[in-house]
């Protein structure tokens, strides 16, 4: 009798049990929707950051040309200036009475050969008349000549010592902007002494590489120049320019680009130099979304679910691609985010 009861209870209890388990199964996962890209391996140019600077070509130096007291100063740095410009004055009183001696040998001059010419038309006219010989004329030729060379010899000494003095007139080589001027007036200057520095040329980047990989560069290359580092007003440079020179394992190269300009010269820049190339994991921008600084990248599963997973990137030379550093591996699937 008791093992009737017990049978019942038993059979309900077996059906609840099969009920529940038949209630907690998992529903199915959603399946991704969206565009998807499967990572794999990429070469991929190999660059190397170098340091470069804001230049220009050449560099002009304004320089005293006679010593002296630099008189006057009319630039300061920064200034713009052209070729020809007076920009300072050097003086010497020392050419100044010079030229005043040689201008009064210069009267002297005059004064004798006046004289001759006057002795030569009263001898010529005593001749005609038969009071002098032949010889006395010739004479008075040979003086007369001799104070006329003595005028063109004092005028030409006159005009070389103002030549001089106008050399104290410093001006400028080239057109360009004024980087150094750091003389003030009233200094004693000497001769070839540098009053300014000048750009001249256009305005380049200038780099330094290592010799071992410089060999590879050509007239022409493009070259990676940090926008950002000049107020994005750089969309690109290529090489100009390399140095057939090797400097303390250094080879300089020089970089033209569009909209440089030379507001700050010597100013550092970066700079992406090609040396050779690589494999990378490359991954279109359009597939990472950045959450609270995070980035991420939506990852498909065998079971058609997709998850995001953080990951590290860097950038890359090619406009809307990253390179994947971590959190992603060759074989990947991954699913654009939706918006």
């Amino acid at each position: 009798m008791r093992l009737r009861l017990c049978s019942p209870l038993i059979g309900v209890a077996l059906a609840l049990t099969a009920c529940g388990e038949r209630s907690a199964a998992p529903p199915p996962a959603p399946q991704a929707v969206g565009e998807r890209w499967r990572m794999k391996i990429e070469t991929v140019p190999d660059f190397k950051p170098v340091a470069a600077t804001v230049t220009t070509r050449d560099m002009a130096d304004a320089r005293a040309r006679i010593g002296g007291t630099l008189a006057r100063l009319t630039v300061r740095e920064g200034d713009v200036v052209h070729k020809g410009q007076l920009i300072g004055l050097v003086s010497d009183e020392r050419i100044g009475f010079q030229t005043g001696a040689y201008e009064a040998q210069l009267q002297a001059a005059q004064a004798e050969n006046l004289r001759a010419q006057s002795d030569l038309a009263r001898t010529q006219d005593l001749f005609e008349h038969g009071v002098y010989a032949r010889a006395r004329l010739d004479q008075a030729l040979a003086t007369a000549h001799a104070a006329q060379s003595g005028v063109k010899a004092a005028r030409a000494q006159r005009a070389a010592s103002a030549e001089t003095g106008a050399e104290g007139a410093i001006l400028a080589p080239a057109d360009g902007r004024v980087l150094h001027a750091d003389v003030p007036a009233g200094s004693v200057v000497s001769p070839g002494m540098s009053i300014a520095t000048l750009t001249a040329g256009p305005p380049v980047v200038r780099i330094e590489v290592p010799e071992a990989q410089a060999d590879g560069l050509k007239v022409g290359q493009t070259v990676g120049v940090s926008s950002e580092d000049l107020g994005g007003s750089l969309a690109g440079a290529s090489i100009s320019q390399v140095y057939p020179a090797v400097t303390a394992g250094q080879v300089v190269v020089d970089l033209s680009a569009p909209g440089l300009n030379t507001d700050l010269i010597g100013r550092r820049v970066r700079a992406s130099l090609q040396i050779g190339q690589r494999s990378a994991l490359m991954v279109p921008a359009r597939f990472i979304v950045s959450r609270f600084g995070v980035d991420y990248a939506r990852v498909l599963a065998s079971d058609g679910s997709a998850s995001d997973t953080p990951v590290q990137l860097a950038p890359a030379q090619v406009a809307g691609e990253f390179e994947v550093l971590s959190g992603l591996q060759p074989g990947d699937t991954l699913v654009r985010p939706g918006p």
